[in-house]
């Protein structure tokens, strides 16, 4: 198994309500599908570079996994079909930093 980050956009007029069931839903997705979730960070709503889907914001959820190809494939299909994520990004790592928040909340 490799070592992944992915990083979630989701809409920004979403409730509190939904960013946690979209936080845990790709928790139980990354977990159900030969994964392990290592640690999840929400880092918050952040203004956007340029515009997604005449969006100026979104907010940022952050997943650092242990998974393989089944698990990436399962993250992408449910992403794919869900209307609350405009971007994701999914990186591998041959080792990850578990230690370091860069987005944390002073």
């Amino acid at each position: 198994m490799a070592f992944y980050e992915n990083t979630i956009i989701a809409k920004q007029d979403l409730a509190e309500k939904d960013l946690k069931t979209i936080k845990n839903k790709y928790n139980e997705i990354i977990n159900n599908s030969s994964g392990k979730v290592i640690k999840i960070e929400e880092w918050g709503l952040i203004n956007l570079a340029n515009k997604i889907k005449n969006y100026k914001k979104g907010f940022y959820i952050h997943y650092k996994f242990e998974g393989n190809n089944k698990t990436l494939s399962e993250i992408k299909n449910k992403i794919s079909i869900d209307g609350a994520i405009i971007r994701h990004l999914t990186v591998k790592y041959k080792k990850l930093d578990t230690s370091v928040e860069y987005f944390k909340k002073k």
